[in-house]
């Protein structure tokens, strides 16, 4: 496959964007019926600029089932891509992956390494857990620097069959809720405005609704229905500023509402999108008491932050009007931005094209129907290189509910704000009232991933969070002990102890931040944070989490299980008790082998003790034994001098290490047993590492790892941290044998397969002793961008 890393993806960018500020004047020119002003080169290379500097990442995660039980496996895998055309971005080399509960309290966190665009990884769900919905979300590093609306979600059910009573109760119903989103953003006195609404149960999930619209002295002015997932729109001329406008709503079987809706303004601008021909657009702008009654106007469009439209138009006794071609707007999200004389913007309008650039996938089996322990073969049809997940998982009353699925979130969801219920309608569905319901949608869960202010802005804000380019970063910060404030120019060293060591370095910035890349990190492990004690008694060091404290507004849904899914919970129950006690294998996470060389590769002098007659101290063996290292007594009691033979003179205070721990007061590595150093191994010469120099390395390994039961320095902070994920193996049975098909163990598993790397054009699997219909997914994304799945069904019968 093809993939873009960062540097040559913003370049690539850089390119096109400076290109399209170059033509924003002929556009403008040969899209509108006014010449191009001073505003086109105002805002166009503004934005190319923030486009290049701020490339957008997204991210998917394909969950491979919508619902668990406690105690069971959640298998995911990960796909990042570019904005637009949504090709595969290795840029990122890490992501974070999360379950939150309905407070937005995480219950599971991890991390995953992420190889050319794509990166898979489990989690297992506590037996604790309690019965809900939960929130897996998804994001990188860089994805911090936006609004959290920007990482992935997605809601999984999980019940825990272990409580009492088991079934949760339904709660009441929650109260519905009606929004209203003026068209472009603004109601404005006297001019005709088109109103998208969304009316919703309390929980997000759209409802049917009739309604009207009632002006203040009582009189209607407009009434409107819902036409699909709650959401619908009208027009209407407010006739008075302020507010007193309101919506009366009837719902079926609930009681009517009353919503006010959004203040009028006296004066401003109003922006109406209309379908004008098959091929056209028409963009249609209002205002009234602007003070400039042929005010010059900008518009510009761009998806995935590409200029697509930059056009300019002048206002005609209060109107405007720009004709665009739909066939120059790229396929997905388009955001018009009406700017005024004053390079303010002023409107936005949100238009989407359904994408023609899809992955057609068609797995198929060789058969329609099975029996217990068989070979399935699954034909996977892809029409060109892709990078697929497959996942096979039991049909039941708690899984029958679709997961996310990979186009429609990268076309659609990922570009909106909110839920976005029944995405693969607007995408890929045939419905005579798809485009209306289409534009339903933009306009009442529209948004911008930037804010123009950070765009127009002359000096941008630096960015906090940079991508993590070759692995995982840790982060912290430097502080007085006694008043927390930010310490600047401090040298901090961490260390991963061991038999091989992990030692890396930072120097505080003037906010006391200090980060730390870490690409070799797996697994649970300690890691040893301290500045020079010797020398900074006064400051402390705290590590940050990586994980992202900003969490997106989303109604919390609560799980409702009816008394008719008992029968199948009470299957889904023994199913996963009978894996847990019985499964043949247990679960494997392979931790890639760490590096055996040290970070200063080949030292000037190696030292194995066993190899010399042993001391009872070791001030005897570093005298008599290694001749780069001399060993001085002073009054606060023993230092290290290294002899540089190149330089021909003495260096004194040389880095000392033991099992990679730095240790300032070699008074300590002196009271240490010789017997339980194993190596010792020395840098004669000034040694660059990272930000710092040292003068010379005296290195100390001991036989176990374990820092020879020296204890750290008090002020040093010792933390357990999380590194990346080992990649769990995922096992299933093979019964290609007489033996192993007659195996007595019991095989209740409800996932069959699950692969986050499928490869080839077919691939195979076993069912097991668990009767029904299982479903196929297949998702997966090709080197150009095409996104796609496909599904099916097939049965499991019993034996006769």
């Amino acid at each position: 496959m093809e993939y873009y890393p960062l540097l040559t993806y913003c370049r690539r960018r850089a390119r096109l964007l400076g290109a399209a500020a170059a033509w924003l004047l002929s556009l403008g020119a040969a899209r509108a019926q006014q010449p191009a002003d001073s505003l086109l080169p105002a805002i166009g290379p503004r934005f190319a600029a923030y486009s290049q500097r701020v490339p957008t990442e997204k991210l998917y995660l394909h969950v491979d089932r919508p619902s668990y039980l406690s105690g069971e496996t959640m298998w995911f895998n990960a796909y990042t891509v570019a904005a637009a055309p949504h090709r595969p971005l290795a840029a990122s080399k890490v992501a974070y992956v999360e379950v939150l509960d309905r407070e937005n309290v995480p219950v599971l966190q991890t991390k995953i390494g992420l190889v050319n665009a794509t990166g898979w990884g489990s989690l297992v769900l506590p037996v604790s857990l309690p019965s809900g919905r939960y929130t897996v979300r998804a994001y990188t590093r860089w994805m911090q620097n936006g609004d959290p609306e920007l990482y992935f979600h997605t809601t999984v059910g999980v019940v825990n069959t272990h409580t009492q009573p088991g079934l949760p109760a339904a709660g009441p119903a929650a109260a519905p809720d009606a929004q209203f989103f003026p068209e472009g953003g603004h109601l404005v006195q006297g001019l005709l405005s088109k109103v998208g609404f969304k009316v919703t149960d309390g929980a997000g999930h759209g409802v049917a609704a009739t309604g009207v619209v009632l002006a203040p002295n009582g009189a209607r002015v407009a009434q409107f229905a819902t036409l699909r997932q709650g959401l619908g729109n009208f027009s209407f001329v407010p006739a008075s500023a302020g507010g007193g406008y309101r919506a009366e709503i009837k719902l079926a079987n609930r009681p009517p509402i009353s919503v006010s809706l959004p203040v009028v303004e006296t004066r401003g601008y109003v922006l109406r999108l209309e379908d004008a021909s098959p091929d056209r657009l028409r963009l249609v702008v209002q205002a009234t008491g602007t003070g400039d009654a042929e005010e010059r106007l900008f518009l510009l469009a761009h998806a995935g932050q590409q200029v697509a439209v930059a056009a300019t138009g002048q206002l005609f006794e209060g109107k405007a009007m720009f004709s665009v071609a739909k066939a120059g707007l790229a396929d997905g999200v388009s955001h018009f931005t009406l700017f005024n004389s004053r390079r303010q913007p002023v409107c936005e309008r949100l238009y989407f094209r359904p994408p023609t650039q899809l992955l057609r996938l068609a797995p198929q089996t060789d058969k329609p129907q099975y029996g217990t322990r068989e070979k399935v073969s699954l034909r996977l049809t892809v029409p060109g290189p892709a990078n697929l997940s497959v996942a096979v998982y039991q049909l039941d009353s708690l899984s029958a509910a679709g997961g996310t699925d990979v186009a429609p979130y990268l076309w659609l969801t990922s570009e909106l704000r909110g839920v976005v219920e029944n995405p693969e309608y607007y995408v890929t569905g045939q419905g005579p009232d798809r485009a209306e319901a289409a534009d339903n949608l933009m306009l009442t869960q529209g948004w911008s991933r930037f804010r123009w202010a950070d765009v127009l802005a002359p000096r941008p804000e630096p960015l906090q969070h940079l991508p993590e380019l070759n692995g995982h970063v840790v982060r912290g910060r430097v502080v007085q002990s006694a008043t927390g404030a930010p310490v600047a120019n401090v040298p901090v060293y961490l260390t991963v102890p061991g038999r091989h060591f992990q030692l890396y370095n930072s120097v505080s910035r003037p906010d006391g931040s200090i980060r730390f890349e870490l690409p070799a990190l797996h697994g649970p492990t300690q890691l040893i944070v301290q500045p020079n004690t010797e020398r900074d008694t006064l400051y402390r060091v705290d590590l940050l989490s990586p994980f992202s404290t900003r969490y997106a507004q989303r109604p919390a849904a609560s799980l409702q299980l009816p008394p008719g899914w008992a029968a199948s919970l009470r299957r889904r129950h023994v199913q996963s008790e009978v894996q847990l006690h019985f499964q043949s294998k247990p679960p494997v996470y392979p931790i890639p082998r760490p590096d055996t060389v040290a970070f200063y590769g080949k030292p000037d002098e190696r030292y194995y003790l066993d190899q010399f007659t042993r001391f009872k101290t070791l001030e005897e063996v570093m005298r008599e034994y290694v001749p780069g290292v001399m060993v001085r007594t002073r009054k606060d009691g023993f230092h290290f001098l290294v002899l540089d033979h190149n330089a021909r003179n003495v260096l004194e205070s040389p880095l000392v290490l033991l099992d990679g721990m730095p240790v300032f007061d070699t008074n300590k590595i002196m009271a240490i047993d010789p017997l339980k150093i194993k190596q010792l191994d020395v840098i004669t010469a000034r040694y660059f590492h990272g930000p710092l120099v040292y003068n010379g390395v005296v290195s100390y390994t001991t036989y176990k790892g374990d820092l020879g039961g020296a204890a750290p320095d008090p002020y040093a902070l010792l933390q357990d941290y999380e590194g990346l994920q080992a990649q769990r193996e995922f096992y299933a049975p093979r019964y290609d044998t007489p033996q192993a098909a007659q195996n007595r163990l019991p095989d209740f598993r409800n996932l069959l397969y699950w692969n986050p790397n499928a490869s080839g054009e077919e691939l195979t699997f076993y069912t097991s002793d668990q009767a029904g219909k299982y479903r196929v997914v297949v998702q997966g994304l090709s080197p150009n961008g095409a996104a796609g799945s496909g599904s099916f069904d097939f049965e499991v019968k019993p034996p006769l």
